[in-house]
């Protein structure tokens, strides 16, 4: 998914946002609405509440690019917006009011800037908005399209696009599914080619929407076509009657009133997004400071018991494949993989050193990833990585398993919860089924549930 910001929302917001600001100013100190004896400073405060309001904002998903987004589910959104931020306000002021001793003759000021606020943003995203449709319609900033389906449910869909340009797609070309000889072109747009060749044609051709309509009977191409695209900047949507196919990665849009299915949306708020990052980064600082001293113990254990170095580091796959360094304390012989390579752990793994065989199941091998979470590399919970060799071999068995590198792995996960260490392939086609499942249901309220789970595990000793 597309998850770049809007640059022209930051843009415009910059400009009414200040805009309020100077007009709740000029109403707050030049008329008898709320009488102040010492008149305030102007663009110190300016600055400091456009931060406030871009990191509000930030936080309801108001920078992501929306492409033909409805102006009124917008406007309700900066409106639920403007309202927090504002309420949030009120109660700063409040309390500051409380501590300085300070009268204030009637806080209604700020139920003046709440309005002065949501008619100025609302304002300039409506015409922005409005703005951006009609160049739309005229064909400007339409992104590259394609269908896939050379079928009458294809060529409706494209039917229904031309009727509505608003909606941004620019459609070049259909996909088939099969080289069946048939009619090359529908209403002067023509075939491409087929599903093998779509990675090559999202390159060539810049694709950014891939639009599916496939026939009841090409069902179990869905899975080729969504594996296709992996690896891509494009969206998905696929024909509603499909959803049992990839049921646990969907969510319903409305497009003028035709229900499409969008392959792997943004499942989380942009507000809870933000929310798990500083959580992240929060329980990353108290735990690596907390256990500093543990660092020291757990450290001369591993030597004395042990060759090699205290912290093992290994290359995993993180979020759009990119590859990290993860590290653990060392659980295992130094040259446990010399003669084997790259292998799943058996049930009693000789390999493992009797120090290593109680920080795993007490979980303290895994302290050092507190590092790669604070770097932004890992996070406090989701799907654990794996290494190259092993994402490479899984990758070509497993429909669907590049999915999980479409977030950010974790310390622990759902999957770590409910299953054990990887030992055969079955194992691991059940956790990618609990990966996709935490993918889909993503909240700040899983990721505690999930961590308070992992807490009850390190206790019990039964870590896996």
């Amino acid at each position: 998914m597309n998850r770049k910001l809007d640059t022209t929302n930051i843009a415009i917001d910059f400009l009414t946002i200040n805009l309020a600001w100077s007009l709740y100013f000029f109403l707050r100190t030049s008329t008898e609405i709320a009488p102040m004896s010492v008149k305030p400073d102007f663009w110190l405060p300016m600055f400091t509440v456009y931060i406030y309001w871009l990191i509000v904002f930030f936080f309801y998903g108001l920078y992501r690019s929306w492409h033909a987004a409805s102006r009124t589910d917008e406007f309700l959104t900066i409106l639920k917006a403007v309202s927090v931020g504002s309420l949030i306000l009120f109660f700063v002021i409040f309390l500051n009011d409380i501590n300085v001793q300070t009268q204030i003759t009637s806080r209604l000021i700020i139920l003046m800037y709440w309005g002065i606020m949501l008619l100025a943003v609302g304002s300039g995203r409506v015409v922005h908005r409005t703005a951006r449709r009609r160049l739309l319609e005229s064909g400007i900033g339409r992104r590259n399209t394609v269908i896939v389906g050379w079928n009458k449910r294809g060529h409706d869909l494209f039917d229904l696009v031309q009727q509505h340009p608003a909606l941004g797609h620019k459609i070049i070309g259909f996909v088939k599914v099969d080289r069946k000889k048939a009619s090359t072109e529908y209403k002067n747009v023509k075939v491409l080619g087929t599903v093998e060749n779509l990675p090559s044609l999202i390159s060539s051709r810049h694709i950014k929407d891939v639009l599916i309509a496939l026939e009841s009977d090409d069902h179990n191409k869905l899975l080729e076509v969504i594996s296709c695209c992996n690896g891509h900047d494009v969206s998905m949507k696929i024909m509603p009657d499909m959803y049992d196919i990839i049921s646990g990665q969907a969510r319903t849009n409305q497009l003028y009133g035709f229900p499409l299915i969008e392959v792997m949306p943004e499942i989380m708020q942009p507000w809870e997004e933000s929310a798990k990052r500083l959580m992240d980064i929060i329980v990353s600082l108290l735990v690596l400071t907390i256990s500093a001293p543990l660092w020291l113990i757990i450290g001369a254990a591993i030597r004395i018991d042990s060759e090699g170095p205290i912290v093992y580091s290994q290359e995993r796959v993180g979020k759009e494949e990119k590859i990290f360094k993860m590290h653990k304390f060392r659980s295992m012989r130094n040259d446990a993989e010399k003669n084997t390579g790259p292998v799943w752990a058996p049930v009693h793994d000789t390999r493992v050193t009797h120090v290593g065989r109680f920080l795993r199941n007490t979980r303290l091998d895994e302290i050092p990833q507190f590092i790669n979470v604070l770097r932004g590399e890992m996070s406090l919970v989701g799907p654990r990585p794996e290494r190259p060799f092993f994402v490479e071999k899984l990758s070509k068995e497993i429909p669907l398993y590049h999915r999980r590198l479409k977030v950010r792995p974790g310390i622990t996960g759902w999957a770590q919860v409910k299953q054990g260490y990887d030992r055969s392939i079955d194992d691991v086609r059940s956790k990618v089924r609990y990966d996709l499942f935490y993918i889909e249901n993503m909240s700040l309220r899983m990721d505690i549930k999930i961590l308070l789970y992992t807490f009850y595990v390190m206790l019990t000793g039964k870590g896996h």
